[in-house]
């Protein structure tokens, strides 16, 4: 009986009294735990509680650290969620803003070139310009808070893991260590009830098992008992040790380890929500700030107490006057319009005066009779003779047709015996620049022949790209870049600029200039080019005619044409490039210029009317006419490809 006691009484030993487990909790609401040392766990408000009064057994059982740190992943994994939407939020509304800022810049220079319209709609314009920039600002301010945003969430949800960690390790360690403290308790139990049992049949008399043996022999029943009882003995020793260091264990988990790490992860999950929630706040006041200084910049506050308040977007519009416009654009080429002449005569010259038989009139277009002063014996016009059709003449070549000199008659046998007036046959015109209405310079009128040019004193038609290099230092030829900027600036929507020919004089004006003091020419003042953007097209195909070895070179003439007999377009256009990755470099230069310049006529061809393939027909057709449709198929295909074999730098 005194083993059965031995068991009953460490049996109730290990049974956790549920006041002592409840101390702690209640320790913790009345401010103090058990030594007066451990930190409290922190619980909600007595109203949370009321409403949960589930949370504070959760938390204190064994499930409670585990659940915690479930929930704080759960707050983590939010708050890096919501820190990526404000990065990739931020990255969008930097690009729109950086995109808006570009395009207005790009906008106020276009609109102050002289091609555009001036006056009211300029100004109104402009400040539509500015308030967009205004816009842009602020969405360059709203993606830099976002980013900032971004960066605190991000340094807040690693603050938190690593918490998290810490106390996933501290805490349930403690938890393990009782788990295994009491398991071992539970094997000590065990091993002590087998022995109990064994004892008190020994001791009852239970003769069931017959007579043991032992090492040295069989044992008597006396000695079978005493041997049981000293092993009864130690397995109580030994459960009672097991017991007491459970127990232990159990007290110093609930009362200290548990709480806190219950008090640390709600600290972190209040610090993760709170922090998470403040950011909330701060994306949903920056949105509004956003959204209001847009407004703001469309349609600002009236200012009572100040007369010069800003414009909203839909006065500035409002303000443009377009009969204003017109009228004011008008009247400011009043001072070009000229003398008009009221009266239009033929006056000899006084020299010539005396080898005429006759005084010849002007020649009229339809037939006039009684006219005080004019010639009676002169010829009569037929009844046939209707009004004369076609253009007038134009001025032609240097040398051709003088403008000074007024048009020859000629006479021609009539049936009716008489001789008429012919007017000599018009000249076909010289294509000048379609879209500008400004006067033709005075030295445009001046009558030189090609042949009155000076000779060249720095060449630059007829000279090879590697000596124009050596020689100037430029791997763009100075004719080249002027050409191309002439064209940018003043041809783009020039209809059939590079198909339509220019004047031939120009030209060779030009080509004078350039070969003698090409630094005195600046093409961004249309007057050095006569106001002629075709003649300058002309002149770049003609450097390009003049060149002794072709921009794409002899050399790799024949890989040219063998790459443009691919049909596969990716195939041809790696071909290509690598083609064009081996030409000389001044070669590669003038032809990566050249083609981004002609990349941007064909992005305005509903304007001029030159796509890709008419671009490629103007530059590509050569003097071997067996290959001209692989060397328009070369072109073409550069200029389709144009940003994935040159970077648009």
């Amino acid at each position: 009986m005194e083993g059965r006691d031995s068991l009953d009484r460490s049996s109730s030993e290990i049974a956790i009294d549920p006041t002592t487990t409840d101390s702690p909790a209640t320790n913790g609401r009345n401010g103090s735990v058990p030594g007066g040392e451990s930190p409290k766990v922190q619980h909600f408000s007595a109203a949370a509680n009321d409403t949960f009064p589930e949370v504070d057994n959760v938390l204190q059982s064994d499930i409670g650290i585990n659940t915690l740190l479930t929930r704080l992943k759960q707050s983590v994994a939010s708050a890096r969620e919501f820190a990526v939407f404000l990065k990739k939020r931020s990255t969008l509304e930097e690009e729109h803003a950086q995109g808006l800022k570009k395009l207005c810049r790009s906008s106020h220079e276009a609109a102050r070139r002289p091609d555009n319209r001036q006056g009211s709609y300029a100004q109104s314009y402009d400040e539509v310009i500015r308030i967009h920039d205004r816009m842009a600002d602020n969405g360059v301010q709203f993606a830099l808070y976002l980013n900032q945003m971004h960066e605190d969430l991000h340094d807040l949800a690693a603050n938190m893991e690593r918490g998290r960690k810490h106390w996933k390790q501290n805490g349930l360690s403690a938890e393990k260590r009782v788990q295994d403290a009491e398991s071992m308790m539970e094997k000590a139990k065990a091993k002590y009830d087998s022995l109990a049992e064994d004892y008190d049949r020994a001791r009852t008399g239970d003769k069931q098992s017959g007579r043991v043996f032992g090492l040295k022999g069989p044992k008597s029943a006396a000695q079978h008992e005493e041997d049981l009882n000293r092993k009864v003995q130690a397995a109580d020793s030994e459960y009672a040790n097991k017991v007491q260091m459970a127990k232990s264990q159990r007290h110093e988990l609930v009362s200290t380890l548990r709480p806190q790490a219950i008090k640390a992860l709600q600290d972190l999950i209040n610090e993760c929500d709170s922090g998470l929630a403040l950011q909330l706040q701060k994306f949903a006041s920056f949105n509004e700030k956003l959204l209001l200084g847009n407004g703001l910049c469309v349609s600002p506050l009236k200012r009572q107490s100040s007369t010069q308040s800003p414009r909203s977007l839909r006065d500035v519009v409002y303000q443009i006057d377009n009969q204003k416009d017109l009228k004011a654009y008008i009247s400011s080429h009043a001072s070009k319009a000229g003398r008009r002449l009221s009266n239009i005569r033929y006056e000899p010259h006084p020299t010539l005066a005396s080898t005429r038989t006759q005084p010849a009139a002007t020649p009229q277009i339809l037939p006039q009779s009684g006219i005080p002063g004019s010639p009676q014996p002169g010829p009569q016009y037929g009844q046939g003779f209707g009004q004369t059709t076609g253009p007038p003449p134009s001025f032609g070549p240097p040398g051709v047709d003088s403008p000074s000199s007024p048009p020859q008659l000629q006479h021609t046998p009539h049936s009716g015996g008489m001789s008429l007036p012919q007017l000599p046959t018009p000249q076909p015109s010289t294509p000048l620049y379609p879209q500008s209405t400004t006067p033709t310079p005075s030295k445009l009128h001046t009558n030189h022949s090609t042949t009155d040019l000076p000779p060249p004193s720095r060449p630059v038609f007829g000279m090879s790209l590697d000596d124009l290099l050596r020689r100037d230092g430029s791997a763009i030829p100075l004719v080249v870049y002027q050409c191309l900027q002439a064209v940018d600036l003043y041809g783009l929507d020039v209809e059939g600029i590079y198909r339509l020919s220019g004047s031939a004089a120009h030209v060779a004006q030009l080509r004078a200039i350039f070969d003698n003091d090409s630094s005195q020419v600046d093409f961004r003042n249309p007057e050095d080019f006569y106001h002629d953007v075709n003649s300058v097209a002309g002149l770049l195909k003609q450097f390009f005619r003049d060149l002794p070895d072709p921009l794409l070179t002899r050399e790799h003439y024949q890989s040219f044409i063998e790459a443009a007999r691919i049909d596969d377009d990716v195939t041809r256009r790696d071909s290509l490039h690598a083609i064009i990755n081996n030409l000389p470099d001044p070669n590669y230069a003038t032809l990566r210029a050249l083609i981004l310049h002609l990349n941007r006529v064909q992005e305005h061809s509903n304007a001029n009317r030159m796509n890709a393939g008419n671009l490629a027909i103007c530059f590509g057709t050569g003097p071997n006419i067996a290959d001209a449709g692989w060397q328009v198929r070369v072109i073409d295909t550069i200029l389709q490809n144009t940003y994935q074999i040159f970077d648009d730098d």
